[in-house]
């Protein structure tokens, strides 16, 4: 793909290669709505330029499922009910992805400091919370 490589990869994503899964939430890499994974690593691709995405596995929520199956955290967000308007839930599944991978069965300080950067405007945090330990084996009760 032949593109300017200081254009932002989430504009590349959505407008060229119709991935409209990460939303633009502030254009400034400060909301997570725009999170995507780079070798594995959550980066607001919002700011990201294209060009330093260049040779990096990205991967966005469209990546996650396989085979037809969602990712684990995808169907623990489903079973929390951890979506209300749901413009942050990719973002917020992804960082919570990375999170996973890096630390498998975090505590629940771990989760929130995890997620610290990802903003919720509806406020559901504690579904959130309540989705990665579910995701991660950790959850002891599933509160809404």
């Amino acid at each position: 793909m032949d593109v300017d490589s200081a254009v932002s990869l989430l504009g590349v994503l959505r407008n060229d290669l119709g991935l409209t899964g990460s939303k633009y939430g502030c254009g400034e890499g400060q909301c997570g709505a725009c999170t995507v994974l780079l070798d594995g690593q959550p980066a607001r691709s919002c700011i990201t330029q294209v060009g330093r995405a260049a040779g990096k596995q990205i991967t966005t929520i469209e990546g996650l499922e396989k085979d037809g199956k969602l990712h684990p955290l995808q169907e623990a967000f489903i079973k929390a009910d951890a979506m209300q308007c749901a413009y942050c839930t990719s973002g917020m599944i992804m960082t919570g992805a990375a999170l996973l991978t890096k630390t498998p069965r975090p505590s629940r300080d771990e989760i929130v400091s995890g997620m610290n950067g990802n903003i919720c405007r509806c406020g559901t945090y504690q579904r959130i919370v309540n989705a990665i330990e579910i995701a991660s084996g950790t959850a002891k009760e599933v509160s809404k």
